[in-house]
C-alpha cells in the first residue's frame, strides 16, 4: 500500500464540502492523483464521521443543477443525511443540487418570517429551505416546487424524516404550477441564481402587496447591485429594496447575492 508522506499531506487540499458523512474535493493537486485513495483514507482517519471521500467531476450542469462525483475511498453509496438548523435531510449527492455552504442563508431567511406567513420556495430540491423555515419560525404554511423527481421524492422522505406538518410540496415546473396556485403568499424564495430572473412574472402574480421577496443572483463584484436590480425592474411592476447580502463566492470577482426587496 501507499504511504503519503509529511509533504503530500501537506499539500491536501483544506476546502471542501461535507455533506452528511460525506467529503467532497472540489479537486486534488495533480502530485497526488495516483494516490487519491490514500488521500481519502487520510481524510476517514482524521475526520471521525467521514465514511465517503470523493471528488468533484465537471460542473453543476442540467436543468437539475446536478454535478458527477466519484468515490475515491470509503463506503461505495452516494446517499447520506445532512444535519442543518435543527432539520435532517436525506439525500443522494450526485442526484440532487445541494450546497451546504447556504446553511447560515437558510437560517437568515428563517428567522426572518413572522408569525402566520404563508411561503413559496421555487425550486426546493430536497426541501432545504421549507424544513430549515418550518423548524426555525412560526410559517403558517410553506409550499416548495420542485422538477427533478429524485429530489422531489427526497423531499417528501425529509418532511417524515423531520416530522413537519406545515410544508407541502409539489413536484413540476414553476411555470406550470405557480398560475394554477388558489393562494397569495407573504414571502416568495427564488433560489435559483442562474436563472431566477426569468420567473419573475410570476412573483407579481402570487406574492402579497406588501410581500418579500428573497431574490437570487450570480454576479460579478462590478454588477453587484446594479445589473440585480436591472433584472429586479424588468421582471417586477414595483418593489422596494430592503437590503442586499453576499451570501456565496463562487470563484475570483463572482458571487451568490440575494435581494430582499418589498412588493409594493
Amino acid at each position: 500500500m501507499k504511504k503519503l508522506t509529511s509533504k503530500e499531506i501537506n499539500k491536501i487540499p483544506r476546502s471542501f464540502d461535507v455533506i452528511g458523512d460525506i467529503l467532497i474535493f472540489s479537486n486534488i493537486p495533480d502530485e497526488l492523483i495516483k494516490k487519491k485513495k490514500e488521500v481519502g483514507n487520510y481524510m476517514i482517519s482524521k475526520l471521525k464521521n467521514i465514511k465517503v471521500v470523493a471528488k468533484k467531476i465537471g460542473i453543476h450542469k442540467g436543468k437539475f443543477r446536478t454535478r458527477k462525483i466519484k468515490i475515491i475511498a470509503g463506503e461505495k453509496r452516494k446517499e447520506t443525511i445532512y444535519k442543518e438548523n435543527n432539520a435532517r435531510l436525506k439525500l443522494d449527492v450526485e442526484k440532487c443540487y445541494f450546497s451546504p455552504r447556504l446553511s447560515n442563508e437558510r437560517l437568515r431567511i428563517a428567522r426572518s418570517i413572522k408569525k402566520n406567513e404563508t411561503v413559496l420556495v421555487m425550486f426546493s430540491g430536497i426541501s432545504v429551505y421549507p424544513l430549515v423555515i418550518s423548524k426555525n419560525s412560526k410559517a403558517k404554511l410553506i409550499y416548495g416546487i420542485e422538477i427533478n423527481k429524485i429530489a422531489h421524492k427526497y423531499g417528501e422522505e425529509n418532511l417524515i424524516l423531520n416530522k413537519a406538518k406545515n410544508v407541502k410540496l409539489i413536484l413540476g415546473d414553476v411555470k406550470k404550477i405557480v398560475p394554477k396556485l388558489k393562494i397569495k403568499f407573504d414571502r416568495i424564495l427564488m433560489p435559483l441564481p442562474k436563472e431566477a430572473y426569468k420567473y419573475l412574472d410570476l412573483v407579481d402574480l402570487k406574492l402579497k402587496k406588501g410581500g418579500i421577496l428573497h431574490y437570487y443572483d450570480f454576479l460579478k463584484e462590478e454588477e453587484i447591485p446594479q445589473k440585480g436590480l436591472e433584472r429586479l425592474k424588468n421582471g417586477l411592476v414595483s418593489f422596494k429594496l430592503l437590503k442586499y447580502i453576499k451570501c456565496g463566492h463562487l470563484g475570483p470577482g463572482k458571487f451568490r447575492v440575494c435581494f430582499d426587496v418589498k412588493i409594493m
